[in-house]
């Protein structure tokens, strides 16, 4: 169940001087790969699919709870940048959808939402879920949520740059401040399920039905005379991140032979020659 306070925003929101490109610019904060519809309804289906200790339940329904409220103040956001827009200027009024088109501006804002946010990133493009990672396993969800708000923080970071409203610098500041405690938070709890040790993920697999010959080898597809050097690193020698094991660099030759798939079925729209 969900509540909501009167309309109250979580944080200020105020614009002191409207920008319809930044408006647009805002739409990635909320309907963009990085923005705040993925991240809510990632921590929620995360929620609603927990299995085990309620603890991480409870806290992912509180995080994404959270970041509803972030959409709703970015969605004002964008509807105080698009007071003013070039729709509402003697300038413009000759053609002001054209005026808006060309001078940058979202042109959705103007013909279809009465300067409103919707539910796009920055190119118009429909938020559509393709982001939203449940996978069910508690340590996988953690290290997928600590990148969503990685990015998360590089776009309000750079949305941060691209205004000199102090309304907005004053918003975005806070958002930028919850990802770096939501980036702190997801990985405390994937410390606190384990860490390295519960690599890797599921850690419910016996290790000894792995291929022994191949679970912690780094595989280099170069040539012999190409010249390539293997990329070296903490991953191609000494210790496992997960402790188990020995890195090693194997040098990929074809392990199988030549697929062979048979003729074609009679039944197939296919050319004679193939059956």
């Amino acid at each position: 169940m969900f509540y909501h306070d009167g309309g109250k925003l979580q944080y200020p929101v105020r614009v002191e001087k409207p920008n319809p490109l930044f408006a647009k610019a805002l739409q990635q904060a909320i309907g963009g790969i990085q923005g705040e519809i993925r991240v809510c309804l990632q921590y929620l289906f995360q929620a609603w699919g927990a299995r085990g200790p309620v603890k991480y339940r409870d806290m992912l329904l509180e995080t994404g709870t959270e970041e509803m409220a972030h959409i709703e103040m970015l969605a004002t956001a964008v509807a105080l940048n698009l007071e003013g827009a070039p729709l509402e200027q003697d300038e413009a009024a000759k053609d002001p959808v054209v005026y808006a088109a060309l001078g940058g501006m979202n042109i959705q804002h103007v013909i279809g939402t009465c300067m409103a946010a919707m539910p796009v990133d920055a190119e118009g493009v429909p938020f559509n879920c393709s982001h939203v990672y449940a996978s069910g396993n508690i340590a996988a969800d953690m290290l997928a949520n600590a990148t969503a708000e990685s990015t998360g923080r590089m776009l309000a970071c750079q949305l941060w740059k691209m205004t000199d409203d102090p309304g907005m610098k004053d918003m975005l500041s806070y958002m930028i401040a919850r990802d770096t405690m939501h980036q702190n938070q997801w990985l405390a709890a994937w410390e606190e399920l384990g860490g390295a040790k519960n690599h890797p993920i599921p850690n419910n697999f016996p290790q000894e039905d792995e291929n022994q010959d191949f679970n912690y080898a780094f595989q280099s597809y170069a040539t012999d005379n190409s010249g390539f050097k293997v990329p070296e690193g903490k991953w191609t020698k000494g210790k496992s991140f997960d402790g188990r094991g020995e890195n090693s660099v194997v040098t990929m030759k074809p392990l199988g032979d030549k697929p062979s798939l048979g003729k074609a079925s009679p039944k197939a729209p296919v050319q004679k020659s193939q059956q």
